[in-house]
């Protein structure tokens, strides 16, 4: 029974190429996308998922006053204490939550080592790396130790036995306590974790939120339990010893100062569902994108729905074509149940065949589409193929069964008669699904065109600064202690340069923002700003204005000692309608207790940060006031003349004279900036990518839905022709109702899209308005589309033989 099943399969396939075609790449296009989604689900959902103590272990971050800025580093006594205080917490583990790069020796041999963290206390309980050799246990406990990962241990001794042998890491000596094993995907895949993190001086310093604080609680303790001590050694040892020391209560000390809250996030559900913190990713390997996440699989579901719903029309509407072969099957004693079988059999060859096609096009596209998500996702792993199968099974019940049972139910006598082909029975049911089509056809164009918009408005809208022709170049100098010399000798040397045209420094990154925060009162008002520690010049070769007051220059020597410059963004903060030589007493402090500063200047809002987050309070002093050599790079503007030659001079001078060991790197100030908005070009490429699916997905139903509708129509145009009917009016009267359907379609189309288009456009602090543009430029689209697939197809009808189709009436 299988075997003629399968022979009647084949005979039908031959008899309808086009159609059969159509409907196994409809099928596969969206299969393939629902694959997409999986691969890139299965990943983000797998950090993590190998650490046994992932429910444990929770990462510290702090949120401060009403500011609301939320931090993932903490104070190292605060830490200490909750350990030493609270006995539910089993270990901790301080470590710099970003990798470093640095020259690794050994020997007479070094090269670059890339993926490097520093950490302190216990780093392996909180990421239980499988130990290959070693020590277990207390591994960072000496400063001069390291652990290496296997990887790392044959790169740089080969088959010797690496335990106890020393590497060198910014000339100082490591001592290798362990080899480990990294397991992906893991929130941290360090390469080398180093000990001596924390700075003494740190240690009795609840100011300095320096490390990033890592928690592992006993097994079966409530964690809210162990926030709430957390909270009360914060409340004791920070608020109301603060609180004393002016003379306040502590309720006093909260209104005016605030409240610096705790925050806990379980290392299992960090990476999407974490609290994001201001300054970094909370994690070395970065944060994953829930959003993009819930797009990607979203929209694949769209995209696989418009397959199922093309196979179902392409399905119903060929059946007409086998009315007669099931009327005969009725008549020779075939049930309803074998019929259905049958029908459902078919259906499974072609999913198969679907499949097959779609795995073929996920393994063609896989490189490009693990470029996009700068991953390495692979086809395989059990959990894949037990996804697969199911994929399988749930698309044969949802294509199958409909078509299945519809065809089933013809009436025997009705269709052995001749007269089905003239029943409208399930017409409507083709008509709802081809609107459903047009409806995200339309979801999909408007969204494309929104995403472009607000892309767009990104890359254009003026940042406050100017970076043509501005390169970032690291300065990565050995001794800290004459960084900040060094730095003015670099500079004062490479303005020699015919090529350069300006160099200034400030800590920090444009993107990025600054490394450093520092809070302070100011009647009453609390505030968090950044610290931008810049040199002289900085603003003025950046175009970044000063709108009230001055610059800081080396002119005035109370620009060195006690005067700042503060943004728009604060002055409204703190209240100020005219800044200029207000007098504010700042958090830092040096051996004479706090410092007081005099406001000299009001910068203009510029954006250091991203485009998703609103300008943050700033406050600007000059690297000679505070004597930080907290910056990591060098600004250089360079003239587009002979560029080639002012980089070579450049790469020369910092390879001899700042750091033999790195090789010269830079980049263009706009290119880095442009990075902060790159999650979006991504959206706009991947709408890109499913609108054109998606439209050839919707132009093969459409195609094959007119073509099924108008041949059954054949006689009725002949007749029309007979009776002297133009071309003209035989197109309008074929065409006028796929026009109907096509804006009944748009119709639903717009309201999904905007309320979700208009729920992603929140997530930017700066972004452009919904207006009626994309959505006339979708209607126009779609209807200009439905046109030229149903005329071409109309017209060629309408050039039929009268003749053949009238003679046997």
């Amino acid at each position: 029974m299988i075997f003629n099943w399968f022979k009647i399969f084949i005979y039908h396939l031959k008899q309808n190429k086009l159609f059969s075609f159509l409907n196994v790449m409809g099928l596969s296009i969206g299969i393939a996308g629902v694959i997409f989604a999986i691969l890139y689900w299965n990943n983000e959902h797998a950090y993590d998922k190998w650490n046994p103590e992932k429910e444990n272990v929770y990462q510290v971050l702090n949120k401060f006053g009403d500011s609301g800025d939320i931090w993932n580093s903490s104070p190292v006594p605060f830490g200490l204490t909750c350990k030493a205080t609270i006995p539910e917490i089993e270990s901790i583990t301080f470590f710099a939550n970003w990798y470093a790069e640095d020259v690794i020796k050994h020997g007479s041999q070094k090269w670059i080592g890339k993926k490097i963290i520093m950490a302190d206390y216990d780093f392996f309980d909180s990421f239980p790396f499988p130990i290959l050799k070693g020590s277990k246990k207390d591994i960072l406990k000496e400063k001069n130790s390291v652990a290496i990962s296997d990887e790392t241990a044959k790169l740089i001794f080969k088959n010797e036995d690496p335990i106890g042998k020393i590497i060198t890491k910014d000339n100082k000596p490591f001592v290798v306590k362990s080899v480990y094993k990294i397991i992906k995907p893991s929130s941290i895949e360090p390469n080398y974790v180093f000990g001596g993190l924390i700075d003494q001086n740190d240690i009795s310093q609840w100011g300095n939120f320096n490390y990033t604080l890592m928690i592992k609680t006993r097994k079966g303790v409530s964690i809210e339990t162990v926030l709430k001590k957390m909270k009360n050694v914060n409340f004791i040892n920070r608020t109301l010893k603060s609180a004393k020391e002016n003379g306040q209560t502590a309720e006093q000390y909260i209104k005016e100062n605030g409240e610096i809250g705790i925050i806990v996030d379980q290392l299992a559900t960090s990476r999407l569902h974490g609290t994001k913190s201001i300054n970094v990713d909370n994690f070395p390997e970065g944060r994953g994108n829930l959003q993009l996440l819930y797009i990607m699989v979203g929209l694949s579901i769209l995209i696989l729905t418009l397959s199922l719903v093309n196979y179902i029309n392409l399905a119903t509407a060929s059946a007409i074509k086998r009315a007669k072969e099931v009327g005969v099957r009725k008549i020779v004693g075939a049930s309803k149940k074998q019929i259905i079988a049958q029908f459902i059999f078919e259906t499974a060859i072609i999913v198969t065949l679907a499949i097959l096609f779609a795995l073929a096009i996920v393994e063609l596209s896989l490189p490009y589409y693990n470029n996009f998500l700068k991953k390495s996702l692979t086809m395989n792993g059990n959990e894949f193929y037990l996804q697969l199968i199911f994929i399988f099974v749930l698309v044969i019940v949802l294509a199958g069964i409909f078509p299945a049972i519809y065809i089933s139910n013809f009436e025997t006598l009705k269709v052995l008669k001749g007269n089905f082909s003239r029943s409208k029975s399930g017409i409507w049911i083709r008509n709802s699904m081809l609107i459903f089509q047009f409806g995200i056809a339309a979801f999909f164009i408007i969204g494309a065109l929104i995403v472009n918009s607000q892309v767009t408005y990104m890359m254009n809208k003026d940042l406050g600064f100017s970076g043509d022709q501005v390169i970032r170049i690291p300065f990565r100098y050995n001794d800290q202690s004459k960084k900040s010399e060094k730095y003015q000798t670099t500079k004062q040397e490479i303005l020699k340069f015919s090529g350069v045209k300006d160099a200034s420094t400030f800590a920090g990154s444009f993107g990025n923002g600054s490394n450093s925060s520092s809070g302070f009162t100011y009647n009453g008002i609390f505030v968090q700003p950044r610290n931008i520690v810049m040199d002289y010049g900085f603003l003025e070769m950046m175009k970044i204005k000063i709108v009230k007051g001055r610059d800081l220059s080396p002119k005035y020597a109370s620009d060195t000692i006690s005067n700042w410059l503060i943004n728009e963004t604060l002055a409204k903060k703190l209240g100020l309608k005219n800044p200029i030589n207000t007098i504010i007493q700042s958090g830092w402090g040096n051996e004479k207790g706090n410092m007081s500063f005099k406001v000299v200047g009001v910068v203009k809002d510029f954006h250091v940060t991203g485009l998703q987050s609103e300008v943050p309070p700033m406050i600007f002093v000059t690297i000679k006031t505070l004597k930080w050599n907290n910056f990591d790079n060098v600004f250089v503007k360079v003239s587009p003349n002979n560029l080639t030659e002012t980089l070579a001079k450049l790469k020369n001078y910092w390879e001899k004279n700042i750091n033999q060991d790195y090789p010269f790197d830079y980049e263009f100030v706009n290119k880095g900036f442009a990075k902060t908005y790159q999650e979006q070009v991504k959206q706009k490429n991947l709408f890109f990518i499913l609108n054109l699916v998606v439209i050839i997905i919707a132009v093969f139903g459409l195609f094959a839905l007119a073509s099924f509708s108008m041949e059954r129509r054949l006689k009725e145009i002949a007749i029309r022709k007979t009776l002297g009917a133009e071309t003209d009016a035989l197109l309008k009267e074929l065409s006028k109702q796929y026009i109907g359907f096509c804006l009944f379609g748009f119709v639903i189309g717009i309201i999904p899209a905007y309320i979700l288009l208009q729920k992603w456009l929140e997530n930017f602090a700066f972004r452009t308005s919904i207006s009626v543009a994309p959505f006339s430029v979708a209607l126009v689209s779609l209807v200009i589309l439905t046109l030229i697939i149903v005329l071409a197809k109309a017209y060629q009808v309408t050039k039929i033989d009268i003749l053949k189709y009238l003679k046997y009436e």
